[in-house]
């Protein structure tokens, strides 16, 4: 994949090793299998869960169309029927693998809204699954349930405008996607990347004092969860003020800032940082901070 159609600002070093195509019990009712597609922004690679116990499950993000991927959660499914897929968002990394394991199931795909993505439109982009069709898509408090677990849609957009979270009820964990990770923050990539609608859905998820733990779609479990929201908000407030110190140094362009604002960052990854840098430009000409003129940038009332 490119930079473009992955998910993540980058992270320095991994911390976490790698147990591909097995099933890692890691909570409570949830299994994750994790995909051999790692990368500088998927981390170690997409990890989808399976949650029961009781001969009914759940799979969550399906992860890409990959053989070796698909037999691992055949195995981890094992007798069990599978009563939903069940997709946080429609990115290449995400979606891909629901409709084959749908025909390998029977089981209808259950979770975000599909993007309407015209080539010529805002929202083309390559990073989306184009193959994603739901057989029923869920809104912000609707749940889903089987013999020993309730999963709960919780609308998150910003990272993409159909992003959901799911919350299983019985133990307190929450599946977050790409909206919040432990080992990095989440590329926030205009148009259908929104900065404004990823704080508000941070703010969201911080106002969730029932939330134990995060099960990402790549990295660890994030065991201090309102800690960690609490950090990434002052990350991005910290980022802003950043862009803002740019603008009144002079430097007009994005082109320019990422260079200073990303020193020590592998540059290859300049290129999705520099989308992230957008999207808050883009929530501060909202706020009527800062006005724009083709590619430059600068403080409103500035000369």
């Amino acid at each position: 994949m490119t930079a473009s159609s992955e998910t993540s600002e980058p992270s320095p070093h991994l911390a976490m090793e790698p147990l591909y195509a097995a099933a890692e019990p890691v909570g409570p009712l949830v299994r994750r299998i994790l995909a051999r597609n790692p990368s500088p922004f998927t981390y170690t690679g997409t990890e989808s869960y399976v949650v029961g116990d009781a001969g009914e499950v759940a799979v969550i993000d399906p992860g890409p169309d990959d053989a070796d991927h698909l037999a691992a959660l055949a195995a981890a499914i094992g007798d069990a029927r599978v009563t939903a897929i069940c997709c946080t968002h429609t990115h290449r990394d995400h979606s891909p693998a629901a409709a084959p394991l749908k025909a390998m199931t029977g089981a209808p795909v259950i979770g975000c809204a599909p993007l309407s993505l015209d080539d010529d439109g805002p929202r083309a982009d390559a990073a989306f699954d184009p193959t994603y069709a739901p057989d029923r898509v869920l809104v912000d408090g609707e749940r889903l349930s089987g013999p020993d677990w309730t999963l709960t849609a919780v609308a998150t957009p910003g990272h993409t405008s159909n992003h959901l979270c799911f919350a299983l009820e019985e133990t307190g964990a929450l599946f977050t996607g790409d909206h919040v990770m432990g080992w990095s923050t989440s590329v926030v990539s205009p148009p259908d990347g929104d900065m404004t609608a990823y704080m508000e859905s941070l703010a969201k998820l911080y106002a969730r004092e029932q939330d134990t733990v995060y099960f990402p779609a790549h990295g660890p479990a994030v065991v201090k969860p309102r800690q960690l929201v609490r950090g990434m908000i002052g990350h991005r407030r910290s980022r802003e003020k950043q862009i803002l110190r740019q603008l009144e140094s002079g430097t007009a362009t994005i082109q320019a800032m990422v260079p200073q604002m990303y020193k020590g960052v592998d540059e290859r990854l300049w290129p999705a940082a520099g989308r992230s840098v957008l999207a808050h430009l883009i929530d501060l000409e909202r706020r009527g901070e800062v006005a724009r003129r083709a590619d430059e940038w600068k403080l409103v009332g500035a000369q």
